[in-house]
């Protein structure tokens, strides 16, 4: 079993609990709002979403079961999960992990992530100057990077990926081998994987399946293995392949 596919065997185990036990002094039908420029130590519902006001602290856990996530701009939270559902983060927001089954995950610019980000079936997008202490992945669903620094690797199994503005991921990109993970054409279809200018993988690029690889001019890859070789790679000027 591959290691995007154990995380997400174990992230779907974790946040399935949460439908079977509600956190103490959580509320199961109502959404929460945090106030701006509050302190709270955490919050959690089952079928409500959950938004945290601009400059609010709250030192524990955002998580919900059947709701988004929003936290808007210059907030702090400890980790931040739902199953059925996005997660928001607007500019300027401190958090640890970010994790869902079935949403989207968007951070804004000049965040911090001090831990990973890990989507099952959704698309993630990371904007300029944000920085990702630990892994990005996802097993079905598009992840974009703009500006951004991610210090494990970046890894997916159907997804397409995009680093543009000068991305860096300081571990390995990482396309794992389709295990029955996807639908339809998911099976298929080969993911979409694009280096733009000036963007930088300073481990390896290891793919595990063909892929439609594109790597600009002015990019710099530590290597391609796998299923495919540097040679396989289209190399490409201007913005887009």
């Amino acid at each position: 079993m591959s290691r995007t596919v154990k995380k997400t065997a174990l992230t779907i185990g974790l946040l399935i609990m949460l439908m079977a036990v509600p956190a103490l002094g959580a509320t199961v039908n109502k959404s929460i709002k945090i106030e701006a420029n509050s302190e709270a130590g955490g919050a959690s519902s089952v079928n409500g979403s959950i938004s945290v006001g601009e400059n609010a602290v709250v030192t524990g856990n955002v998580k919900t079961v059947n709701g988004t996530i929003r936290v808007d701009e210059g907030a702090s939270i400890e980790a931040a999960s739902t199953v059925n559902g996005g997660v928001r983060l607007s500019d300027k927001v401190k958090s640890e992990s970010l994790n869902t089954v079935n949403g989207s995950i968007k951070v804004g610019e000049n965040a911090s992530v001090d831990g990973e980000i890990q989507a099952v079936n959704g698309r993630i997008t990371v904007a300029s100057g944000s920085t990702v202490a630990n892994d990005v992945s996802n097993v079905n669903g598009q992840i974009e990077l703009a500006g951004t620094e991610v210090g494990g690797n970046l890894e997916t199994v159907n997804g397409d990926i995009t680093l543009e503005e000068g991305s860096v991921v300081k571990g390995d990109l990482i396309v794992e081998k389709n295990s029955g993970w996807g639908w339809g054409r998911s099976k298929k279809r080969k993911p979409r994987i694009i280096i733009g200018p000036g963007s930088r993988i300073e481990g390896r690029i290891i793919l595990k399946r063909e892929v439609e690889l594109f790597i600009s001019d002015t990019a710099e890859v530590g290597g391609v293995e796998g299923k495919m070789t540097m040679d396989d790679a289209v190399r490409f000027s201007g913005d887009r392949p």
